[in-house]
């Protein structure tokens, strides 16, 4: 049973086009800019990723609020610990 899948054209067909696209969109992903870039000076235009916040409901808005503020903190705290960090170390001498 397994030898007729693996000997099917239609399976390695399946798999080429998966494998290629896969292959494809890593590609475009690795160079998004450049393609993108190539894109419109040839006159497709290409939309950029737009957060939407006019559309968006109130929940939502909160909790992209809140995400934000507790990126702000972690932010703040990662610098406040450098800081100790590098403090720290001459007084130790």
């Amino acid at each position: 049973m397994f030898n007729y899948f693996t000997n099917c054209p239609l399976v390695k067909g399946i798999a080429i086009g998966v494998g290629a696209s896969a292959l494809g969109f890593c590609l475009y992903k690795a160079n998004e800019e450049k393609v993108d870039a190539f894109l419109r000076r040839h006159g497709i235009n290409v939309k950029t990723p737009s957060a939407g916040f006019e559309t968006m409901s109130v929940e939502d808005l909160m909790r992209t609020k809140e995400n934000i503020e507790d990126l702000i903190a972690e932010k703040e705290m990662q610098e406040k610990s450098v800081t100790v960090e590098a403090e720290a170390e001459p007084a130790a001498e």
